[in-house]
């Protein structure tokens, strides 16, 4: 494989993101002015060398976008692009107020919508075949003749191509011979499949000529597979979008192409070093955009390279190539050992090391640490998504003891509801710590949060490094094998000192006993990491 180091991107190949244009018609994204903005940092940071902002002129907020991107991104690594359509019917481009808000968007290249499915034209434009010919024709020349770069999306190509072959190709010589740089096939009912992609860019390069982008949605599940099986057949521009947002269900996945082409294809689409920060764009985004992160996107979920079974353990152990397509690290991930009733002794001493714990290849200290795993999971806890109560019985393991920085003697919630359908949650609790015993009681926004809130007005005078640890998540699932109220629970917490994030795991045969147990494990946790030693 070619050192990325000593090859830079050029002309010959596009990266195409439209995050911020085609991504953002998923339904439940909803993006400011500020919003497109950070996004649009991140997208230039990775590498991609265009990132279609919008359609200006369409909207207040697309036309602000552009206006202010030009003043306050320095664009290292992208070109910005305008999206809009071609000329209205018996309109002349120039005389067009929507070409017009292109140029005046200022973006060095524009992208074009151009019907190309003969019934779309006749239907949807109501317009005849030969008129969207010339639509195509004086738009991209007169955005030419201003100076601009000009890539042209054949809307419905597919198929447009299907119902009617010749005419489809008509429009991409059209704009091809106009001066458009890309002309892109378009999948945008996202119907194909990538042997009949493969098929159709193929036969279409070699009919026209001219240079062809591929643009997939992803409906049958195969955007990414389309987007590729268009490069093997010749297309040399891929539009996709981050995480694959987009109407429906998506379009191609930005990450997984780019993964694909970088290192199974050897091509040189990023600029050095910027693949290494794939797995931190993506996750950077969804935050902005306000979507969890998907856990089993490839090459960038924290599941990618998360390994569970104790057969692959057992493998990785002796090297982790068997058991994973690339070195995580190449695209900024790392690779994760779960631990769960699946595991045989390599996971347990794959994780220990991972959690930083030297197991030394004891058989019997593995073995009791596999067994009590077991036994536990059977009750109902779960240490996959629990690394800080995994990591405490290990050290209980290897320690021989259990290190606790308090002792309860009992705990109590009370919910109160008023005439008035107010009410009022209420906790006790009465611990002993450092040889003293401590009764504390708080109220709450429920029953858990009052536990919690009392917990901390009684230790927080001991250990006031509890101050600086919060909860951030908190997960409640009730567990199969019982019915109704007689359901075992299992709760999961999330806790942070504002550096650090761990989750921690409680079970029990009602919520509140649960949570103490999840509560328990992240604080003696977060103790430990803060270099406290325990009262015992």
């Amino acid at each position: 494989m070619t050192d990325a180091s000593t090859t830079v991107p050029d002309d010959s190949f596009h990266v195409f993101d439209t995050t911020l244009r085609d991504g953002a018609q998923r339904e439940g994204i909803n993006l400011t002015v500020a919003d497109k903005l950070a996004i649009a940092r991140h997208l230039d940071d990775f590498g991609v060398g265009f990132i279609e902002g919008g359609w200006p002129g369409a909207n207040p907020r697309d036309t602000e976008f552009f206006a202010r991107a030009r003043n306050e991104i320095d664009f290292r690594h992208a070109q910005l692009v305008a999206f809009g359509a071609t000329r209205k019917a018996g309109v002349r481009a120039e005389d067009d107020p929507q070409v017009k808000a292109l140029l005046d968007s200022g973006a060095p290249v524009i992208t074009l919508v151009a019907k190309s499915h003969d019934r779309h034209v006749e239907l949807a434009l109501r317009t005849s075949l030969d008129e969207n010919l010339a639509m195509v024709r004086d738009t991209v020349s007169h955005l030419r003749a201003q100076g601009r770069r000009v890539f042209v999306d054949c809307e419905h190509f597919f198929d447009g191509y299907r119902a009617n072959p010749g005419y489809a190709k008509q429009v991409v010589r059209t704009a091809h011979e106009a001066g458009a740089d890309v002309v892109v096939l378009c999948d945008t009912n996202g119907g194909m499949l990538p042997a009949q992609v493969h098929a159709v860019v193929a036969t279409v390069l070699a009919d026209t000529g001219a240079r062809l982008g591929i643009h997939a949605q992803d409906d049958t599940g195969c955007a990414v597979a389309n987007t590729l099986a268009a490069v093997d057949a010749g297309a040399t521009h891929v539009q996709c979008t981050a995480n694959g947002y987009g109407e429906r269900v998506g379009n191609a996945n930005l990450f997984p192409v780019v993964a694909a082409l970088e290192l199974k294809y050897d091509r040189r689409v990023l600029p050095p070093g910027t693949l290494t920060e794939m797995t931190r764009i993506s996750h950077a985004i969804a935050e902005l955009v306000n979507l969890t992160p998907s856990t089993h996107q490839p090459y960038v979920g924290v599941s990618a390279f998360a390994h569970k079974a104790g057969l692959h353990a057992s493998a990785i152990k002796v090297d982790p190539d068997l058991y994973q397509h690339i070195d995580p690290e190449l695209v900024g991930n790392t690779m994760r050992m779960l631990v769960s009733d699946m595991a045989g002794r390599a996971s347990v001493e794959l994780k220990g090391k991972e959690l930083g714990i030297d197991l030394g290849g004891d058989r019997e200290l593995i073995g009791r640490v596999v067994e009590r795993v077991k036994e536990r999971e059977l009750a109902g806890y779960t240490y996959e998504a629990a690394d800080a109560s995994f990591e405490l019985l290990v050290r209980e393991e290897v320690e021989g003891r259990a290190r606790r920085y308090f002792r309860l003697e009992s705990w109590r919630a009370i919910v109160e509801i008023r005439p008035d359908g107010s009410h009022v949650n209420e906790a006790t609790v009465k611990l002993w710590a450092k040889g003293e015993r401590i009764v504390a009681t708080a109220e709450g926004n429920g029953p858990v949060n009052a536990l919690d809130r009392a917990l901390r007005v009684g230790l927080e005078r001991i250990y006031p490094q509890l101050a600086g640890m919060e909860l951030v998540d908190y997960k409640v699932r009730i567990l199969e094998g019982k019915h109704g109220t007689e359901s075992t629970t299992r709760v999961l917490v999330s806790t942070t000192d504002g550096r650090d994030e761990w989750s921690t795991v409680g079970v029990a045969d009602n919520v509140i006993a649960a949570s103490w147990q999840a509560l328990d494990d992240a604080y003696a946790y977060g103790l430990r990491r803060a270099g406290v030693e325990p009262q015992e």
